[in-house]
């Protein structure tokens, strides 16, 4: 093709695309004079730029937003673009440039940073929890072997927290009124009862605390009389009455030493199912239940509280046997292990971690109570039946 200026005559070509015609400007414009010649359309053909000039009614920027556009739907360039640089950045004003995504592991659904190994956490405030555990041990310790009043005392102020705590989270959760005054007072009966009466005493005082429950939810209004008296019966079975087999055992000759061994198998177990449950456990035991406890823990249970037994009757327990504390450690690690997963079934009913906060790093007194409870008949009726009485 002949050069041509821009003011060439209408016939000398067409105002299009490329493809359309010899020459090319924007559609509908007129040429201007003052526009440079137009070289032919080869493959090394070149152009002079041209000048952006507005369709009619339109503007310039919705002009050029349309043009680039049309140019990478159409995937063919626009005559005054050859031979420019590519693009680099958004082709449109508003495009933002994207953040490059996490990098994931071939073959994997996790990033790598959910591959770094986690540090094992011991899931609460050790400090704490051995600082208050330390405090109580030697307040039972000098209350058990000074005075025997004394230690009953202190299972009576036992009772009478965790049953406030108890009651308060029925009521919290539940929304379940369970009389705390007959429970108290009854519950402190029932120890003294059975320190002093024995097993009959702390069995009249169950039955009579049971009955001022029922007596004390009459002067509230009837609607859900039913729920509230049969919570207060489980509380007072569950609290006071279990904790009265403590009495018993401190009741007789021996009673501070067999206290002892039963408070120091509870622990044992405890403490036994803990370290090596936190240190080897892999297998859950319960997950329903309580996610945090394993099968492995359960082992370190039974052989530390079975060493425990062994020793505590051998050396602490008149005319007891090694053997017996075989047997006695074996049945405290399992009591204790279903005490504390009885407690963890109401906690997870009532929707709440732990039952109080009184002591820093255990939660509250019924979560200390939750093993020692249930183990406690067990532990007086295998004492009864291994050296009698007492």
């Amino acid at each position: 093709m002949n050069e041509s200026s821009w003011g060439a005559p209408p016939g000398a070509g067409q105002w299009g695309p490329p493809e359309y015609g010899p020459a090319s400007s924007l559609r509908g414009a007129a040429p201007t004079a003052s526009a440079g010649p137009v070289h032919d359309w080869g493959d090394a053909a070149q152009t002079r730029p041209m000048p952006i000039v507005p369709e009619p009614g339109g503007h310039q920027d919705d002009n050029r937003d349309h043009r680039e556009h049309r140019h990478i739907r159409d995937n063919r360039d626009h005559p005054d673009d050859r031979g420019a640089a590519p693009r680099s950045g958004p082709l449109f004003r508003d495009d933002q440039p994207q953040e490059p995504m996490p990098t994931s592991v071939p073959g994997s659904d996790r990033s790598p940073d959910s591959e770094k190994p986690k540090k094992k956490s011991a899931g609460r405030n050790l400090r704490a929890a051995i600082g208050v555990g330390a405090g109580l041990g030697a307040v039972i310790l000098a209350s058990l072997f000074v005075y025997k009043p004394v230690f009953i005392g202190v299972i009576a102020i036992a009772v009478v927290v965790g049953l406030w705590e108890l009651t308060s989270r029925l009521a919290e959760r539940k929304d379940i009124r369970v009389p705390l005054v007959p429970l108290a007072v009854g519950g402190t009966a029932m120890v003294v009862a059975g320190y002093v009466r024995g097993a009959e005493g702390a069995w009249v005082a169950m039955a009579l605390t049971a009955l001022a429950v029922l007596v004390w939810r009459m002067t509230e209004a009837p609607e859900n009389y039913l729920r509230d008296v049969t919570a207060g019966v489980f509380a007072a079975f569950y609290v006071p009455f279990l904790a009265t087999f403590v009495a018993l055992m401190l009741a007789a000759d021996d009673g501070p030493q067999r206290v002892l061994t039963f408070l120091l198998l509870t622990v044992v177990s405890d403490t036994g199912a803990y370290a090596v449950g936190w240190r080897f456990g892999k297998h859950k035991l319960a997950p329903r239940i309580s996610p945090g406890k394993t099968r492995e823990g359960l082992v370190g249970a039974l052989l530390f509280a079975m060493v425990a037994g062994a020793l505590c009757m051998e050396f602490l327990i008149k005319h007891g046997a090694w053997w017996q504390g075989l047997l006695l450690g074996l049945a405290v690690a399992a009591s204790a292990t279903l005490g504390d997963l009885g407690e963890s079934m109401i906690k997870r009913d009532l929707g709440i971690k732990d039952m109080g906060t009184l002591l820093p790093g255990h939660g509250g007194i019924m979560d200390r109570l939750d093993s020692l409870l249930p183990t406690a008949p067990i532990v007086w009726l295998l004492f009864v039946v291994f050296v009698g009485a007492g």
